[in-house]
């Protein structure tokens, strides 16, 4: 029985397709930033730095926000391209697009609801991209060339 997964290629042979690998690297990137994101989230409200949920929060507090979650972002895109069987880069970039799929859908439905600066949502959806890139390059140079 031949193992379709692993085509010859001139010079050799591509790696089996590790589908599951791939979904888990995707989701563990994800979970990585929504649990850091909302740990600190919650860490800040308990040392009074950020209102209690449902009050209003000042503009500069959602400069700090957009900060971490930056740092998280590359974290979480670096975690799924670690965990990638397979072309980092593409794992974190399909990381960061569903982010980015979720993020504006979350823009548009909270959009008039007055929960803080508009820029905000969009800054998040904006800084997906390069985030996911950042963190694979970070695994792209620990790998051997």
């Amino acid at each position: 029985m031949s193992n379709l997964a692993a085509t010859p290629i001139v010079g050799g042979t591509t790696p089996p397709r590790r589908l599951g690998q791939s979904v888990w690297a995707i989701v563990a990137g994800f979970l990585v930033v929504v649990v850091f994101s909302i740990g600190t989230d919650i860490v800040l409200r308990k040392l009074g730095i950020f209102p209690p949920l449902g009050q209003k929060m000042a503009d500069r507090l959602f400069v700090w926000a957009t900060i971490y979650r930056t740092i998280y972002g590359i974290v979480g895109s670096y975690t799924a391209a670690r965990l990638a069987p397979y072309r980092p880069m593409w794992h974190a970039m399909m990381g960061a697009a569903i982010g980015m799929i979720l993020g504006t859908v979350g823009a548009v439905v909270t959009w008039n609801k007055d929960l803080g600066p508009h820029w905000y949502p969009l800054a998040l959806i904006v800084t997906g991209i390069p985030c996911a890139w950042i963190g694979a390059k970070i695994r792209e140079k620990q790998l051997p060339t």
